[in-house]
């Protein structure tokens, strides 16, 4: 009987203590820093051990600093500036690698996401040399090709700035979008192209009326991603311009970053953090209100 109720008990516990590490992992290294941060958020702290309690002056302070405004105005710029022109391109491109008559669809798939798997670090360096204003291959190319008469400062004028910021977004996760989209293009039954060309429809036609309305939850599952890529830019902006000029490539992660490891300031640049996730929830949720479908 005994042996009976033992063998019950392991029965009923196993697949809870095989789901327990990665609860026990979640735990720690998600759920209590959000909480902690939320904490300090409500504390003057630079570090010591002595926190001060101040209540909500952290955030009265975040809503009237204007480097936070100017951060999320900048992502808000650099989402447009790169974001509808990627999407058109990844499915472009994922549509066109999608045919059976394209030949080296394996090579052009892998050339592609390529750019999203090498160091962001090294990619960022590339980039710097490219933009630079004298000697850069990008004011070579424009300057023999006479587009140009004097070199631009791609890093040295606030718009320039953050579109050499948005360019090398684009070149980053254009593949990886594309491969998203070439996954949702190859769930789509064929029977349907099939009988929408019996029905005497055109190529647009089944692009505008079949293809792209199929896509619609792919499409917004990579809009939000890159809404909250955009938002949390940090490493592309730290190295080609360290947020500026003139704070115009400022990102709040990178606003939170020299809150906390710059100044030292760890209590504001947790209500940086707890602001920015809720914000990030907040466009999501919208995001999926008004594009996805109703289910």
């Amino acid at each position: 009987m005994e042996n009976r109720l033992w063998w019950k008990w392991q029965y009923r516990t196993a697949p809870y203590l095989f789901i327990a590490p990665f609860f026990i992992l979640f735990a720690i290294f998600t759920f209590y820093p959000f909480f902690y941060s939320f904490y300090l958020s409500f504390v003057e702290w630079n570090g010591s051990a002595r926190k001060i309690f101040v209540g909500p002056d952290n955030y009265i302070a975040l809503v009237q600093d204007h480097s936070f405004w100017r951060s999320l105005g900048n992502s808000v710029l650099i989402f447009f500036l790169y974001v509808p022109l990627m999407l058109m391109l990844a499915l472009i491109f994922a549509v066109c690698l999608n045919k059976a008559w394209m030949i080296g669809r394996g090579f052009f798939r892998t050339a592609f996401f390529i750019p999203n798997v090498i160091s962001v670090v090294a990619v960022s360096f590339v980039f710097a040399i490219i933009f630079n204003q004298h000697e850069g291959l990008l004011n070579v190319v424009l300057s023999n090709l006479d587009l140009i008469k004097e070199p631009i400062r791609w890093l040295e004028t606030p718009f320039w700035a953050q579109a050499s910021v948005a360019l090398m977004v684009l070149y980053r996760w254009t593949g990886y979008n594309m491969l998203l989209l070439l996954a949702g293009l190859q769930s789509i039954p064929k029977d349907l192209y099939e009988a929408a060309v019996m029905d005497g429809a055109n190529a647009s036609q089944i692009f505008l009326r079949i293809t792209v309305p199929l896509l619609r939850r792919i499409l917004l599952f990579c809009t939000v991603l890159s809404t909250i890529g955009t938002f949390s830019l940090f490493t592309e902006p730290f190295i080609l311009t360290k947020g500026g000029p003139l704070d115009a490539t400022m990102t709040p992660v990178l606003l939170l970053y020299r809150e906390s490891f710059q100044n030292f300031n760890f209590g504001y640049a947790s209500s940086i953090a707890v602001c920015f996730f809720f914000l990030m929830l907040i466009l999501t949720l919208l995001q999926m209100r008004l594009l996805g479908d109703k289910d």
